[in-house]
Formats: structure tokens, C-alpha cells, sequence
């Protein structure tokens, strides 16, 4: 079969993937259900997965025409790698760590972004909404945990559960592809 009469396959997967599972690595030491040394294992997993994984999603949903997937998978793909690039030149002694409200600001940052996003995605499906909405709410939850107004094990918390949706939601995109049909419905979009 000539290359360009082959049907586009979905990146969605892929970048759910690599968001999700790295997500939850961190969170799991974000929760205290993981020691802080961990963020060892952890930095390696967010430039491997979480950033390229996210990376290669997003510009092959911007070559499908998919605006949204692409700026948000190679957004957040450059997030994880501002994550493990800050971890890799602090722990390198490169850089002193940043004050608390330094990290508190760029969050608050990303939760406002996640949330214009989250916006957007009342026009998609169910599955990828509820993933922006627990996202939104996770960086809220983490930025106020490091200015002080609340325990970064609720953000920790909730960042489990939103990679665990994006783990699902990513699942259920690979099966249905898989299958050829809709086998898992992922729900219409709340606006239309």
C-alpha cells in the first residue's frame, strides 16, 4: 500500500500515555506516598516520556490539523521538560532551588493555561474535559501548596487521579482504534 493512502493514525494515545503515567509518578511523591528523594526517578521519566512522548504527539496532531491536541500535547510535553530540566540543574548545583513562591507562580501559571484549555474542551469529548478539569484543579491545588495556603499531598492527591484518567482515557482511545469502532464511548461533548 503506497505511504500516502495510508490512514493517519491517532497520537492522542501516545501523548495520554506519556502525560498520565508521569503524572502519577509525581504525584505519588507529591502525596507522601513516595519519599521526596524519588523525584530522582522521576526527573529521567519527565525528558523520556512525559516530554517526548508528549512532543512527538503533539506535532503529528498538528500535522493531522488537530490544533487543540497539538498545543496542548506540546505544551505540556515542554512542561515536563521545564520540570526535569529545573530538577537536573538544581540537583547539578547549576542553579540554587527557587523560593517557594518562585515554583507557587509558575503553577499558578499552568493552572491558568490548563484552564483556558479546559475551556476549549467543552467542545470534546467527556474523557478529554474531565482530564483538563482535574489537571486545572491539581495546579491550583500544588501552586497554593507552595505559597503556603495549603498541604501539596491534596494537589499530590488529585495529580494521581488526573493521570489515572489520562491513563484511561488514553486506554480507551488505543482500544477503540484498535477495534476499528467505538467499543468504549468516550462522551459527547458538552457543547456542540
Amino acid at each position: 500500500m503506497p505511504f500516502d493512502t495510508l490512514k493517519p493514525a491517532n497520537p492522542g494515545p501516545l501523548g495520554l500515555f506519556g502525560f498520565g503515567l508521569t503524572t502519577i509518578a509525581l504525584s505519588a511523591v507529591n502525596a507522601g506516598l513516595l519519599p521526596h528523594e524519588a523525584v530522582a526517578a522521576v526527573a529521567p521519566l519527565a525528558f523520556a516520556f512525559g516530554g517526548i512522548a508528549q512532543l512527538i504527539a503533539g506535532i503529528f496532531e498538528l500535522r493531522l490539523g488537530n490544533t487543540f491536541g497539538g498545543v496542548a500535547f506540546t505544551s505540556f510535553g515542554l512542561f515536563w521538560w521545564w520540570f526535569a530540566l529545573l530538577q537536573w540543574t538544581i540537583g547539578a548545583g547549576w542553579l540554587k532551588p527557587p523560593p517557594p513562591a518562585a515554583a507557587a507562580t509558575v503553577l499558578l501559571l499552568w493552572g491558568f493555561f490548563t484552564l483556558l484549555l479546559w475551556i476549549v474542551t467543552f467542545r470534546l469529548n467527556k474523557g478529554v474535559w474531565s482530564i483538563f478539569l482535574l489537571l486545572t484543579i491539581t495546579f491550583f491545588l500544588l501552586s497554593a501548596a507552595d505559597f503556603g495556603y495549603a498541604t501539596g499531598k491534596l494537589g499530590g492527591y488529585l495529580g494521581l487521579l488526573t493521570g489515572l484518567d489520562a491513563m484511561l482515557v488514553a486506554f480507551i482511545e488505543l482500544l477503540n482504534a484498535t477495534a476499528g469502532r467505538t467499543v468504549i464511548p468516550l462522551g459527547a461533548p458538552i457543547l456542540s
